[in-house]
C-alpha cells in the first residue's frame, strides 16, 4: 500500500448539519479518497517504445534511404559541368543496342508500377454524421433523478447517490435519455432496443446519405458497433435490410467491445478497404441506453445510469483516388492496445446481475488505474508514428538515462520527460467519459484547456455517448470551424476489455462550417467557461 500512496489524492467533502443521532446539530466532514491516473512515464515499458519504433521503421524505411541517394547523387553529378555529363551519358549508352535499352526501360516501368500497386491504399473520411434527438427526449439533471422516482424502481438512497454522482459528473441539462427510463415496467427488452436502435441509427445514416449522396447500394463494406445490445439478426442485417443495400456487401456486427469499439471498427473498415479496392465503406458506432437501464441498488452498477446518454455516428470511408479531392480527412495511424489479459483488466467493466437478479455493468473502483495504465501503453505505442524527432530524441535520451542510471541518488528527484503531444496534434478528441477522467488526462498529458475543450464540451451537452462521443467531439470542431488545412487530429477511446485506441487522422482542407451539425441550435452557447 505504501508504494500506491502517489496514486491517490484526497478530499474533504462538507456534509452539512446532521439531523439525527448522538451529533445531531454538529457540521460534519467526511474524507474522500480516490485513485489517480499514474504518471504515464514514470514507469514506461521500454518494449512499447520499441514497438513503436518497430512500427515507424517498417512504414517508414523509404524515407531515410530516398533522401540519402537523391543527396549521394545530386553531389556527384553536381561536380560535373554540362558538357561533362552528356559526354558520359552519350559514352555509357552507345555502348549498347536498342534492344538492351528497351528491355531496362521495361524492366524499369515494371518495378515502378509494382511498388505504387503494392502500396497501402489511402483511406479517406469523406463526412460522417451524429444523430441528435428530438427535445422530447431530453433532460435536465432534475428531470433525470425524477424519471428514476416515477419508475418506482429505486430507493431513496439510490436515487441520492446518482443525484450526487451528476452533480460531479460533467453532464449538463440537455443531454437525451429514452422516455421509457421512467415507466414502471422492464425496459430492458428486445421490442424496446430495437425501436432505440432503428430511431439513432437510421436518423444518422439518413443524414450522412444526404449529405455525401451516396446511395446505400453503392457502400460495399458495412460495420456496426453497439457493446450492450445485439439481437438476432443483427443490427448490420436490420440496417441492410431498412435501405435495401446489395446481397454481396460484407457486413460485420462487433458487440461487447465497450466504448473503443468505434476505432476498433474503423480499424475493421480500413482492412476491409485494403483488400477490396475503389469500394465505399460505412461504419456506425452507437450504445442503447435504455437497454442497458439497471433498476437495481448496486451502487457500482448504477455508475452507467448517470452517464450513458443517447447518439450515433455513421461514418462513410472511401479508398477511390478520384474522391481525393472531396475528402475531409485521410487516415494516418491506428494504434490498438489490448490489457485484457490482466484479470483486473478484464474485469473492470463486468456485465453481470446483482444479489436481486437485475443485470447491470459494474464498475470497479480501480477502473481510472487500470484505464492510465492501458492509456500509457497505447501513447507509448504511438509516440514514435506522431511525435516530431526532437521531442522523440529528448524522450528517448530521458528513458535511457534512467534505465543506465536509475538507481542512483537522483532518481526518484527527477522528474521524466513528458513528451509534447499538443506538437504532434493540432485537435483532441479525447472519449468524454467523466469529468474525473478528463481532469487526470490533462493533468498527466499537460494539455490545455483549449486541447480538451471540445471533450468536456461534448460531455456536458450530449452526455456520454460511449463509442460515438469522439464523432460529436469532431462536430464541435467543425462546427467552430477550427479544422484548416493539413491539421492533425487525434481521436482517443477507451473501454472495457481493457482497451485503448487511437486514430489520427490528417485534414485534406479546411473544412468550412457544415450546414448540419449537431451543435449548430447550441454554439453560442459553448465553449461555457464554468467547464
Amino acid at each position: 500500500m505504501a508504494g500506491e500512496q502517489h496514486l491517490l489524492s484526497t478530499e474533504i467533502v462538507n456534509r452539512g448539519i446532521e439531523s439525527s443521532g448522538p451529533d445531531a446539530g454538529s457540521l460534519t466532514f467526511s474524507v474522500r479518497v480516490r485513485r489517480r491516473l499514474p504518471d504515464f512515464v514514470q514507469s514506461v515499458n521500454l518494449k512499447y517504445v520499441k514497438l513503436g519504433y518497430h512500427y515507424l521503421i517498417n512504414h517508414g524505411i523509404y524515407l531515410a534511404t530516398i533522401p540519402l541517394l537523391v543527396l549521394v547523387f545530386s553531389a556527384e553529378v553536381g561536380s560535373l559541368s554540362r558538357a561533362e555529363l552528356w559526354r558520359i551519358i552519350w559514352d555509357s549508352t552507345a555502348r549498347y543496342d536498342l534492344a538492351t535499352v528497351l528491355a531496362f526501360l521495361g524492366v524499369f516501368v515494371f518495378t515502378l508500377s509494382a511498388y505504387f500497386m503494392s502500396r497501402p491504399s489511402s483511406i479517406y473520411l469523406l463526412d460522417f454524421a451524429c444523430y441528435k434527438p428530438s427535445d422530447d427526449f431530453k433532460v435536465t439533471k432534475e428531470q433525470f433523478i425524477e424519471h428514476a422516482r416515477k419508475s418506482g424502481k429505486f430507493n431513496e438512497a439510490s436515487l441520492e447517490f446518482q443525484k450526487k454522482i451528476l452533480e460531479s459528473s460533467g453532464i449538463g441539462d440537455e443531454t437525451y435519455v429514452p422516455r421509457s427510463i421512467g415507466y414502471p415496467e422492464n425496459i430492458s427488452t428486445m421490442k424496446e432496443g430495437r425501436a432505440e436502435a432503428s430511431m439513432v441509427i437510421f436518423g444518422a445514416l439518413d443524414e450522412l446519405f444526404e449529405k455525401t449522396r451516396i446511395r446505400p447500394k453503392d457502400v460495399g463494406v458495412l460495420v456496426v458497433n453497439c457493446s450492450i445490445f445485439n439481437p438476432t439478426p443483427s443490427l448490420s442485417a436490420m440496417i441492410i435490410n431498412h435501405y435495401k443495400m446489395r446481397g454481396n456487401i460484407l457486413s460485420f456486427n462487433l458487440g461487447g467491445m465497450g466504448c473503443s469499439a468505434g476505432i476498433i471498427a474503423l480499424d475493421l473498415a480500413s482492412d476491409m478497404l485494403q483488400a477490396n479496392p475503389n469500394n465505399y465503406a460505412v461504419v456506425v458506432s452507437t450504445e442503447m441506453v435504455g437497454y442497458n437501464w439497471y433498476p437495481g441498488k448496486e451502487r457500482s452498477m448504477l455508475i452507467p445510469n448517470c452517464y450513458f446518454r443517447m447518439g450515433c455516428s455513421a461514418v462513410l470511408l472511401s479508398n477511390r483516388r478520384r474522391d481525393y479531392p472531396f475528402a475531409k480527412y485521410r487516415l494516418e495511424h491506428i494504434v490498438r492496445t489490448h490489457k485484457g489479459a490482466d484479470d483486473r483488466s478484464f474485469r473492470s467493466i463486468y456485465q453481470e446481475e446483482d444479489s436481486e437478479r437485475f443485470k447491470g455493468l459494474k464498475i470497479s473502483k480501480d477502473l481510472v488505474e487500470i484505464g492510465g495504465d492501458a492509456l500509457k501503453t497505447n501513447i507509448t505505442t504511438l509516440g514514435p508514428l506522431v511525435l516530431p524527432i526532437s521531442e522523440q530524441l529528448l524522450f528517448f535520451s530521458t528513458l535511457i538515462w534512467r534505465l543506465l542510471f536509475g538507481n542512483g541518488a537522483n532518481s526518484q528527484t527527477r522528474k521524466p520527460y513528458i513528451p509534447d503531444y499538443k506538437l504532434a496534434f493540432e485537435h483532441f478528441c479525447v472519449h468524454a467519459a467523466s469529468k474525473t477522467v478528463l481532469d487526470e488526462l490533462q493533468r498527466n498529458l499537460e494539455l490545455s484547456e483549449k486541447n480538451l475543450e471540445a471533450s468536456r464540451n461534448t460531455l456536458h451537452r450530449f452526455g456520454n455517448t460511449s463509442s460515438s462521443s469522439i464523432w460529436y467531439e469532431l462536430a464541435f470542431l467543425e462546427a467552430k470551424d477550427r479544422v484548416k488545412r493539413g491539421d492533425r487530429v487525434w481521436q482517443l477511446a477507451f473501454g472495457s476489455g481493457f482497451k485503448c485506441n487511437s486514430a489520427v487522422w490528417r485534414s485534406m482542407r479546411r473544412i468550412r462550417k457544415p450546414s448540419r451539425n449537431p451543435w449548430l441550435d447550441c454554439l453560442d452557447s459553448y465553449p461555457q467557461q464554468a467547464l
